[in-house]
């Protein structure tokens, strides 16, 4: 009886330490969710800013240009009742002038259907995108609750069998929530791509009407479908390596910060200087995933809000420790106050974000700052015996 019990515990201690471990190991996947989809509201909020402008300025083009074909529908009835006292020349004039003031109209109704659609499309997407963002942000606010209650409180809960099989439920319906929420955020990213390619579908169908119209026309929106269909997957090519860098597996975390680092300056014309200092060592790959995301967010934060025109990245590897500085000489912030501000849906994440991946990895961060003399960020992360 008492070996059995013995066994029932040491069985009920290894379920819970694996329920842990498999629910810290989601927690930061699940904070990448919310990241993604906090920028996805931004990017539909701004992207249905400017077509909500553009929508209003092809209404007013629209009207203009209905007037104009008027005009010119009533000179050329004018000009065929009289076409006697017209030159050749001049008739063919007339003519032409109305049948350019008809292909305009109908190239700008087109295009202002379009728009109109498309608007419609993002504000359903941004609503999506809201719904999506709040649910994320509940499963993970709920599963950084449930990991360190089941912490906290591991040794009395090894010994109820009754209170293992509910928070061992609790565990299993948390990552299922996770997944399933994972899923539909896979699903809103899909539409992305998709409303794209309705938009090259809608652009090669006016190419087909225009062909025998107007070739000059054709042409012209040809090279317009060209640029969407290269948007498109440059986009493509952006999601994929935001959600997970193929070099990182291929080629591991430093050739992979090279590249970043090297993208970044082309793309800000801030210029970044990288230091690896020691022997670099092969880590577990979710220490190597979660370095290249402190860094990540830290340059975006540096582009975005410090006004720097440089930075430093140090990333020291000792015998049992990561040492990991990031430098840059902006305007500076006061920490406290921002990190107070950081609980809006849009503004204030990054510093959350870098603070919870340090977390993860039970290491410590220090954040210095002073306004008009820039930002260092330091953080050290305890190496675990296998990667040593």
């Amino acid at each position: 009886m008492v070996t059995s019990l013995s066994l029932r515990v040491e069985r009920i201690n290894e379920i819970l330490k694996e329920t842990i471990h498999s629910i810290e190991n989601n927690k930061e996947e699940i904070t990448e969710i919310v990241e993604h989809a906090r920028e996805d509201v931004k990017r539909i909020e701004m992207e249905l800013s400017q077509i909500k402008k553009q929508v209003d300025k092809l209404i007013r083009e629209v009207d203009y240009l209905e007037v104009e074909e008027k005009k010119t529908k009533a000179y050329l009835a004018n000009v065929s009742k009289n076409f006697g006292i017209y030159t050749e020349a001049e008739l063919k004039d007339v003519y032409d002038k109305a049948n350019e003031a008809r292909i305009k109209l109908y190239l700008k109704r087109e295009e202002e259907k379009r728009f109109l659609e498309k608007r419609k499309e993002l504000e359903l997407r941004l609503r999506s995108a809201i719904r999506v963002f709040n649910k994320a942000e509940k499963v993970r606010k709920s599963v950084s609750v449930v990991t360190e209650y089941l912490k906290g409180n591991l040794d009395e809960i090894i010994f109820t069998v009754e209170h293992l099989n509910k928070r061992q439920a609790l565990g299993i319906k948390i990552i299922e929530a996770q997944e399933e929420e994972r899923q539909r955020l896979a699903r809103d990213m899909h539409d992305g791509p998709a409303q794209s390619m309705a938009n090259i579908l809608i652009k090669t169908e006016i190419c087909e009407r225009l062909i025998d119209i107007d070739k000059e026309k054709s042409k012209e929106e040809l090279q317009n479908l060209k640029k969407i269909v290269r948007s498109t997957l440059q986009d493509l090519r952006k999601t994929i390596y935001d959600l997970r860098p193929m070099s990182l597996d291929d080629l591991g975390l430093i050739p992979t910060m090279e590249r970043y680092i090297h993208n970044f300056t082309k793309h800000t014309g801030i210029p970044v200087k990288f230091n690896v200092l020691g022997d670099p060592i092969n880590l577990n790959p979710s220490i190597e995933t979660a370095i290249f995301r402190i860094i990540q967010e830290s340059l975006n934060n540096i582009y975005k809000h410090a006004e720097a025109t440089e930075a430093r990245v140090y990333l020291e590897y000792s015998l049992k420790r990561l040492n990991l500085s990031i430098i840059d000489n902006g305007i500076g912030f006061d920490v406290e106050e921002v990190e107070k501000s950081s609980t809006g849906i849009i503004g204030g994440f990054g510093l959350i974000s870098i603070r919870e991946r340090v977390d993860l990895l039970n290491g410590k961060i220090d954040i210095k700052s002073v306004k008009g003399k820039g930002t260092r960020i330091n953080i050290f992360i305890m190496l675990p015996e296998e990667d040593i």
